[in-house]
């Protein structure tokens, strides 16, 4: 009895304390209290008989809000739905050619088309976009691409209210475009953020018009900054996540404080639906570009006239670098500001005015936002020292000048390269300096006068000749006849192209 007894009131007391554990178990999985307020009861299957709790989360790893609809009130009555119709003409009648009932090939094609000419025909075509309202007075930011080729631009706003706009200009550089509407007093304007304060992880929010859906939200995060996807030279896009369609180009990509740090321009895509990759154009360079289409109706970017390229891990270990970061020059524009300046092919670029460079696509973004006439520092590596040249920059040249410069070049009839360390050797020779000749036009002025591929030219008009820059400086600054000091197997001898007038 007292066996079965004292194992009956052990038994009991088990079973207490299983139903209670149990009780607690249930009321956690109900409304689950917090770690430190469910210890183990009673010790029951062994352990602590208290759980400690959770490790507090670090400032940077906070999730976003029970709810973004706070934000997206404020911010959407901003967003504005762009139409646009525009007056396509094409050649050709209905009927002729691939797809009609009579082929080129068709016996029947000629008859027909001598006896019905073909007329032009024109058909509209409409497209949608994004859109917000960032000033007062009406002023719209969108992408190039949506109103490009408008003949007529609709904006119809939160509330359904339409206006013509009027475009007030744009870049295709960067993908931007300035409109106008006729303000009335009401207008909702969304407030400009920092896109330099943005780091990968953040919470944004794309609002905009995906497939004609008007006012859609979506979130996600930052997934990348400083993409360069390939649609320009000044290629910076904030990667996220936040789904962007067709439809949410020009619509502002907002962060959790409610202000617009990008707009939404592109998308990666097979299909040409979301998968999750989207591209947004940083504001700080919408904002420049903004207020030069304000002011001038156009945007002028700095330049430099030099080239660079990305530093690869063997390229680094090559020219004796300790990181893989910075800008490798790879060419310099006779007679530009960076050749002023001092800057030469193989000179690495660490710094762009105070700017750290660690990928090349920062240099041509940096010149590119630098004000016209501003003297810049460059800090650069050269043969393993650090010095630090100045620029002035400036203009770009127009593209009449950048062709009249290939002509200079070329209008002698041949080409020219700079020579390697492996040319050197083929040739011969105990020097870099000069340029070797690649190729010769038979017909022009360098074949006529007996140049040939493999000559090297060491002086023109009896300035010396180290490179392509010394070369295409001296050659760009001659009339109608050159003095060429040429090298071929060892002999040094003087020729002379002329050019007819």
């Amino acid at each position: 009895m007292t066996f079965g007894y004292g194992y009956g009131t052990v038994g009991s007391m088990k079973a207490t304390q299983l139903v209670l554990w149990l009780c607690l178990l249930l009321c956690s999985i109900v409304d689950p209290p917090s770690a430190s307020a469910f210890p183990n009861p009673l010790g029951f299957l062994g352990g602590d008989r208290g759980a400690a709790a959770p490790p507090a989360r670090p400032a940077s790893s906070v999730g976003p809000p029970f709810s973004f609809s706070g934000i997206v009130r404020a911010v959407k009555p901003a967003v504005v739905n762009i139409s646009t119709t525009q007056t396509v003409r094409a050649p050709g009648a209905p009927g002729f050619g691939p797809g009609g009932p009579f082929d080129p090939q068709d016996p029947f094609f000629e008859f027909f088309r001598h006896f019905f000419p073909e007329t032009p025909r024109s058909f509209t075509q409409r497209s949608l976009g994004s859109g917000v309202i960032i000033d007062a007075d009406g002023y719209i930011v969108t992408n190039a691409h949506v109103v490009k080729d408008a003949d007529k631009i609709v904006v119809k706003l939160n509330d359904k209210r339409g206006f013509e706009a009027r475009r007030v200009g744009l870049d295709e550089k960067s993908d931007v475009a300035l409109l106008k509407i006729a303000a009335p007093n009401d207008l909702a304007v969304a407030p400009l953020g920092d896109s330099d304060t943005l780091e990968v992880g953040d919470w944004v929010l794309a609002i905009g018009n995906p497939f004609g859906l008007a006012e859609t939200v979506t979130a996600g995060i930052v997934s990348a900054l400083g993409r360069v996807i390939g649609q320009g030279p000044y290629d910076n896009f904030i990667q996220t996540d936040a789904s962007i369609n067709p439809g949410n180009s020009g619509g502002p990509l907002i962060d959790t404080q409610g202000n617009v740090v990008g707009i939404n321009a592109a998308i990666f895509s097979k299909s040409g639906g979301s998968i999750g990759i989207g591209f947004a154009i940083p504001i700080k360079m919408v904002k420049a570009v903004v207020e030069q289409l304000k002011t001038h109706g156009k945007v002028v970017r700095g330049w430099l006239g030099v080239a660079v390229q990305d530093i690869t891990p063997e390229l680094a270990r090559s020219f004796g670098l300790k990181k893989v970061q910075g800008a490798l020059v790879t060419d310099v524009t006779p007679e530009s500001p960076a050749d002023r300046g001092g800057l030469e092919r193989g000179d690495i670029i660490v710094n762009f005015d105070g700017t750290d460079i660690d990928e090349a696509h920062q240099v041509p973004v940096l010149i590119a936002e630098t004000k016209i006439g501003r003297t810049v520092a460059l800090t650069i590596l050269r043969r393993g020292e650090e010095r630090t040249l100045r620029a002035t920059v400036v203009e770009p040249p127009t593209r009449r000048a950048e062709a009249a410069g290939q002509e200079a070049a070329r209008r002698w009839g041949l080409t020219v390269a700079n020579i390697s360390s492996e040319v050197a050797r083929q040739l011969g020779l105990t020097s870099t300096n000069g340029v070797v000749v690649t190729d010769v036009d038979p017909e022009g002025p360098a074949g006529e006068a007996g140049l040939e591929a493999g000559d090297v030219i060491t002086q023109v008009n009896r300035q010396p000749v180290r490179d392509v820059r010394d070369y295409r400086r001296a050659v760009g600054g001659a009339q109608n006849e050159l003095l060429l000091l040429v090298q071929r197997q060892g002999q040094l001898f003087l020729i002379v192209l002329r050019r007819a007038e």
